[in-house]
């Protein structure tokens, strides 16, 4: 019989081949696709071997074994009760971390979920909070694991995509970095490890720590880019009103980053928390003293310590002003800050309360070393005396805690709270600064300026500064002045890493500009790529406000203040080298646009903002116009910037490795003028002649403070004196004498603005860009009442080039040259 076939079922040699076949047949007239049977292209699992069935005609597929069914997970409801131990175990002992409740509660809803009821018997909880916590520390996460921070919520939802049946199919080192889940390799090795969370060969670990904290610096490999290699490129100006806000929190005594938005009108309370805040970073950094430490470790050290008759070592111990009550004629050490009660008396006031304060008997330790003045936070040794009534009758003060304590406290020794070093306050030590120095302790995880922490980033970052600046950071000597002045030294060493300082600069003065073409054309002449990095020109810039004082109208200041900077970018463009190889930073003054426009040159809220473009636009296309015409356009070309900041302002060079601080200021006057009269043993040589019979000092009383010879701070002098008049302080010039006390007031204040809000205001919200902690490698002060100086103090180096003009020396212009890393020094030439 013949087999009758369908018309609806073609032959085989009829049917088209497969499209999984990967080949064409040809076929003289196309099925139309209504009458196609869109069963026949799709291929069977079975294959037959009829051809009455249709089989498909395709190659057999290799045999595939079935995916391994997910195990399954039960879901189980975890109390956080039941998860704490074993949380405290990882996070607390292991890894030095505290966990809130909300964190906990977090953690146990996550391990609940996915691990089951075997989260304990097969340890899988374990395992889960060793990876949350390992990659908690490398996100730089801070000390505190808070459930609310999206932090630990992407590291949960990361792991959740990485767990399978209760375990993490990563590896060990699958989840220590941010993105390593996410990872692409175009090799098929590395893209088995990357896909299972493992790490490439080709990343180091090194390098994967070092990345870590960083918020605004490319850490990209820097040997392929030309540009990299320039040590400018590494140069970040911080804006007071963009740098990070800390406030230091006593229960957790750690710092906490503010998360509210600030406000240059904020609420009264926010005066009162910038006080709040300010006394408690310098109560916990002097707890952190050695004097000031009762526990055995303390005693161990107790070697620098002056003892008693008895040989022990004698401790100090701080009593709050509300402790007071109740304790007539008893001896105790107080910390708080100087305040003028209503009546017109002096009084010292901390956390707790306020006290008259009577200095007419007090001695300054060490003696006339440092100024004293409302508004600063100093230690006062001395016996409370309470008022004859309440003393007979056995009553404590009448206003009570919170108030005015009733009777006085006469003191017998006042100093300032000790300053405390950059390498302490963030726990590492060594020349190089790397993580085999650290001494524990501190708040190297802190991002105090947005440009990584010193634990991330600093050991990479003093790797990077060693290659551009072709030295190590601090194994060269410091330069002499003989270095200074051999114009045979070499520029490799000292040319890209150099920054001149100039100091107050009043372009409406002629000579002004004279002087800063003599200044610029001895740089302009210099090598390429050795030229300066940084060029810093301070206000103010027109000696009376002109903003306050305009003509007619109103508006002949503003167009007299513009002609001013238009002068200005006149003479910059005569040195187009300097235009595209340096970055121009410009600080303003009290002086200029447009705060001055209603101060008339009076002292305005700190911080300020920087001069408005409208009056600088000259200045910037003058830049770019220089970098055009070198091919230097663009934002990622490398050329020369003018970059206009706040007052204060801060550079940072290679991330957290070095930090400057720009302010300007005339401190020294207003120093002088609200001083507090204390006892003296023989006149005060800085004084300035005003008449005041000051004693005043930086260190705490005799029994606690180090040997005076240990505190001598370095001061760059024009002219070397002996060994042997060094020590004497009776041999000391009044300039050096006067830059030592400016020095050791400021900064063991930690703050640029001790004084009352009447004298020198500050905005409350922005009162942390106004603290010096931890100290800055490096501080530019302008200060025009003050000598120009270098001082280092406490590893802080403290310059001041006061004005470009030299006062009574006609055609002598004044400036700094500050290499990065080692010290600054005093330059003057004629013009």
């Amino acid at each position: 019989m013949i087999p009758i076939r369908s018309p609806q079922k073609p032959t085989p040699k009829q049917r088209p081949k497969s499209p999984e076949r990967g080949a064409l047949t040809k076929r003289t007239k196309p099925f139309a696709p209504l009458f196609a049977n869109k069963n026949l292209v799709s291929s069977s699992a079975i294959p037959s071997s009829s051809p009455a069935f249709a089989t498909p005609a395709h190659s057999l597929k290799p045999f595939q074994a079935p995916a391994p069914a997910k195990a399954a997970i039960l879901p189980i409801l975890l109390p956080p009760p039941t998860l704490r131990p074993l949380a405290f175990r990882t996070f607390t002992k292991k890894y030095s971390l505290t966990l809130t409740s909300t964190a906990l509660q977090e953690l146990a809803s996550f391990i609940g979920r996915h691990c089951g009821s075997g989260w304990r018997e097969e340890g899988l909880a374990e395992k889960v909070l060793e990876e949350v916590a390992r990659s908690w520390k490398n996100r730089n996460g801070g000390v505190i694991v808070d459930g609310a921070s999206p932090e630990l919520k992407d590291i949960l939802k990361t792991l959740e995509g990485n767990m399978s049946g209760g375990k993490i199919v990563s590896g060990p080192r699958g989840l220590t970095r941010q993105n390593s889940l996410m990872l692409e390799t175009s090799e098929d090795a590395q893209h088995s490890k990357t896909r299972l969370g493992l790490r490439p060969a080709a990343l180091a670990r090194e390098d994967s720590q070092s990345s870590l904290g960083m918020s605004s610096l490319n850490f990209a490999e820097e040997a392929d880019d030309d540009h990299a290699n320039d040590a400018r490129r590494w140069l970040k100006v911080i804006h007071a009103f963009d740098q990070p806000r800390y406030t230091y929190n006593i229960t957790k005594k750690y710092f906490e980053k503010e998360t509210t938005k600030p406000s240059l009108l904020p609420p009264a309370s926010h005066k009162t928390e910038a006080f709040r805040n300010r006394f408690n970073v310098i109560h916990q950094r002097l707890l952190r003293n050695e004097s000031f430490q009762t526990s055995a470790v303390a005693g161990a050290k107790g070697a620098s310590l002056r003892k008693t008759a008895a040989g022990n070592v004698q401790t100090h111990k701080i009593t709050p002003i509300a402790n007071l009550l109740g304790r007539h004629a008893s001896h105790h050490m107080l910390l708080g800050m100087l305040v003028i009660l209503p009546a017109g008396n002096l009084a010292i006031a901390d956390l707790t309360g306020s006290i008259a304060l009577d200095l007419s008997q007090a001695a300054a330790i060490p003696e006339d070393s440092a100024w004293f003045t409302p508004g600063m936070i100093v230690l006062v040794d001395g016996v409370y005396e309470e008022e004859e009534e309440h003393a007979t009758k056995g009553l404590s003060g009448s206003s009570g805690i919170g108030g005015t304590i009733g009777g006085r406290f006469q003191g017998f020794f006042i100093g300032q709270p000790p300053c405390e070093k950059r390498r302490a306050t963030l726990g590492v030590s060594g020349p190089d600064g790397g993580a085999d120095h650290t001494i524990g302790g501190g708040f190297g995880w802190i991002d105090f300026l947005g440009v990584g922490s010193e634990r991330a980033v600093g050991t990479r970052m003093r790797r990077i500064e060693q290659k551009l600046l072709k030295r190590p950071a601090a194994s060269l000597p410091a330069a002499t002045d003989d270095d200074m002045d051999n114009p045979f030294i070499s520029h490799l060493d000292r040319g890209r890493g150099r920054m001149v300082i100039l100091g107050e600069l009043n372009l409406d003065q002629p000579r002004s500009l004279q002087a800063l073409k003599k200044i610029l054309g001895l740089y302009a002449t210099d090598p390429e790529g050795s030229t300066p990095m940084t060029f810093v020109l301070t206000g103010n810039f027109t000696t009376h406000a002109v903003m306050a004082r305009g003509s007619g109208s109103g508006s002949g200041g503003s167009i007299e203040y513009k002609e001013f900077f238009d002068a200005l970018a006149s003479t910059l463009a005569d040195y187009p080298t300097l235009l595209t190889t340096s970055t121009f930073v410009f600080v303003p003054g009290d002086n200029d646009g447009w705060v001055s426009a209603f101060s008339g040159g009076s002292a305005v809220p700190l911080p300020r903002k920087s001069v408005p473009a409208l009056f600088t636009s000259r200045v910037r296309r003058v830049f770019s116009a220089a970098n055009a015409e070198a091919g230097l356009s663009g934002p990622d070309a490398g050329g020369g910037e003018a970059i206009w900041t706040t007052n204060p302002s801060r550079l940072s060079l290679f991330g957290p490795t070095h930090e400057i601080v720009l302010f300007r200021d005339d401190i020294s006057a207003r120093l002088r003028r609200a001083s507090v009269r204390l006892k003296s043993s023989k006149p005060s040589a800085a004084d300035g002649g005003v008449g005041e019979d000051a004693t005043m000092s930086g260190a705490i009383p005799p029994a606690a403070r180090d040997d005076a010879d240990d505190d001598v701070m370095e001061v760059d002098e024009s002219k070397p004196r002996p060994p042997a008049a060094a020590d004497k302080e009776e041999d000391v010039p009044y300039d050096v004498h006067a830059a030592r006390k400016l020095v050791k007031t400021l900064l063991d204040q930690g703050y640029l603005a001790p004084f009352r809000q009447a004298s020198r205001p500050v905005h409350w919200d922005y009162a942390g860009a106004m603290h010096l902690y931890p100290l800055p490698t490096a501080m530019v002060l302008v200060d025009t009442s003050a000598p120009s100086f270098c001082v280092t103090y406490e590893g802080c180096h403290v310059m001041n080039p006061g004005s470009v003009l030299v006062t009574g020396r006609k055609g002598v212009a004044r400036w700094i040259e500050y290499e990065v890393g080692r010290v600054g020094k005093v330059r003057e030439c004629t013009f």
